[in-house]
C-alpha cells in the first residue's frame, strides 16, 4: 500500500489519476488517497516510482511503515521500534524526521520528532554499533510522522522535495501558485490538452504556473521528468531490476513528448511578471507551446474565437498599471488592488470586458472571496471547493454571454 497526500478537495481527482497511472485500485481518503498497487501486478516500489514521475495532483507518495494508537512520545518510540529499518537505510546514511498533527494532545511535535529518530538511531545502533545521522535539507530517508488525536502513523517518503517542486521553476515572483494547485484546478475543469478542449487563456498569469502545466499536459510531459527523488538512494529502490524499471519509465516519458495540439495563451499586466513566466517557461520545456503578451486582463482581446480562460485572480503588484515601479508596488495596501483601484472595480471592469468580448468563452476563477459572483455582477453555474495551503477557495464557473457590461 502507498499513501499519497494531497491538498483539500482534490482526493477525488488525485483517486482517478491514481488509478490511470497504476491500474491498481484507489480509495480517496481524508487529505489524500490509498493506492493499493498490488491489484494491480505491480508491487509498490515500481508503483512508488512511476507515481512520483507521473502524479500531478500529489505532494508526495509515502510507503506506510506502522500505525497505532499512542497516548504520548514514550508510545510514538514504541511504535518506531516496530519497524525493520534495516531494510531502508544503513548507519552510513542520512535521515530527517517531519511531523504533521491534528487535534493532536503532544505539548511539543519538535520532541516527538526527536523520540522517533532516538528510535530509529538506537535499531541501528544496537545491530552495526553505530547510527545515521540527521540531514535537514537532503536525507536519504525523510520520515513522515502523522498524529490524530489518539492514533499515529509512520511512513517512509519516497519523494523527498514536494511534488509540486518540478524542477523548473527558478523566478517565481510573490505567493507563486503551487504547481499541483494548478494541475487540479485543470483537472476540476476536464481540461487535459486535447484538441478538443479548445484553447486555455490565464490573462493574469503571474509566474505562469497554470500555463505551464497545462502545456506540459499538453505535450505529455511528465511533471517529474527534470527532478530527482528520495527514492533513488533509498535501499528498497537500489536492486538492478528496479534500477532497469526506473531508466525505463523515465524514456518512456521522454519517447511520448510530442507538440501541442491544442494553444495555450498566457500574460500579466506586469512586464516583470511576463518575463519571469516566459523564463519558467524555457526552463519547463513548453515555450514554443506558449504565447506570452503582457497586457491589462481587461482589455486584452480575445486570442480566439473560443477558449476556456483559467485565473487565480492576482493581488499586489500583478495588478498595477504597467510602469507603476517596484517602489509603488511595495507601498500598495493589502486590502485593494494596485494604483488605487478595489477589488469590486477590478472584477466588475472585468466582467464587462468578457462580455462585451469575450461572449461564448468559459471563465474559471479560484478565489477565497465567496461573494466573487457578485463582486463581477455574474452568476456563477458551479463552484468546486479547493484549498490554496490552508485556505479554503471555491473554482468559479462562470458562461460568458454578450452584455453591454456588469449587471447584463
Amino acid at each position: 500500500m502507498l499513501f499519497l497526500p494531497c491538498a483539500g478537495g482534490v482526493e477525488a481527482l488525485l483517486a482517478d489519476e491514481a488509478a490511470r497511472i497504476t491500474g491498481g485500485h484507489c480509495e480517496a481518503a481524508r487529505g489524500g488517497v490509498w493506492v493499493n498497487a498490488a491489484s494491480s501486478g505491480e508491487g509498490d516500489e515500481a508503483a512508488a516510482m512511476r507515481l512520483n514521475l507521473e502524479s500531478r495532483l500529489a505532494t508526495r507518495v509515502l510507503v506506510p511503515l506502522a500505525d497505532g494508537p499512542y497516548r504520548d512520545e514514550h508510545d510514538l518510540y514504541a511504535l518506531a521500534r516496530r519497524v525493520d529499518w534495516d531494510r531502508w537505510l544503513t548507519p552510513a546514511d542520512t535521515l530527517r524526521v517531519d511531523v504533521q498533527a491534528m487535534r493532536s494532545p503532544l505539548k511539543s511535535l519538535n520532541f516527538a520528532a526527536l523520540r522517533i529518530k532516538d528510535a530509529i538511531c538506537d535499531a541501528l545502533r544496537e545491530r552495526h554499533g553505530a547510527r545515521p545521522s540527521v540531514d535537514t535539507h537532503r536525507p536519504d530517508l525523510p520520515v513522515a510522522l502523522f498524529v490524530g488525536p489518539d492514533h499515529a502513523t509512520l511512513y517512509a517518503d519516497t519523494s523527498g522535495e514536494p511534488l509540486f517542486k518540478r524542477g523548473w521553476r527558478e523566478a517565481t515572483g510573490e505567493a507563486p501558485l503551487k504547481e499541483t494547485l494548478a494541475a487540479a484546478m485543470l483537472a476540476a475543469i476536464g481540461w487535459q490538452g486535447r484538441a478538443e478542449d479548445g484553447p486555455l487563456l490565464d490573462p493574469c498569469c503571474g509566474a505562469g504556473t497554470i500555463a505551464i502545466e497545462a502545456a506540459q499536459l499538453a505535450c505529455g510531459i511528465a511533471p517529474g521528468g527534470q527532478r530527482r527523488f528520495a527514492f533513488e538512494r533509498q535501499r528498497p529502490f537500489a536492486a538492478p531490476p528496479l534500477r532497469a524499471a526506473w531508466a525505463q519509465m523515465q524514456q518512456q516519458a521522454r519517447a511520448r513528448v510530442h507538440a501541442s495540439a491544442v494553444p495555450v495563451f498566457a500574460g500579466d499586466v506586469s512586464f516583470r511578471m511576463t518575463d519571469f513566466a516566459t523564463r519558467n517557461a524555457e526552463r519547463a520545456g513548453v515555450a514554443k507551446a506558449i504565447e506570452f503578451r503582457t497586457a491589462d486582463a481587461q482589455q486584452r482581446p480575445p486570442p480566439a474565437p473560443r477558449g476556456t480562460i483559467l485565473m487565480n485572480p492576482p493581488y499586489g503588484e500583478r495588478m498595477a498599471p504597467k510602469g507603476s515601479g517596484l517602489a509603488a508596488d511595495r507601498v500598495a495596501s493589502r486590502e485593494g488592488f494596485e494604483g488605487g483601484g478595489s477589488s469590486a472595480e477590478f472584477f466588475g471592469g472585468l466582467a464587462a470586458h468578457w462580455k462585451r468580448h469575450y461572449a461564448g468563452w468559459t471563465a474559471w476563477l479560484l478565489s477565497p472571496d465567496m461573494k466573487l459572483p457578485g463582486l463581477m455582477r455574474m452568476k456563477e453555474s458551479r463552484r468546486v471547493p479547493l484549498y490554496n495551503g490552508a485556505i479554503e477557495c471555491r473554482l468559479f464557473r462562470f458562461d460568458i454571454t454578450a452584455g453591454a457590461g456588469p449587471g447584463r
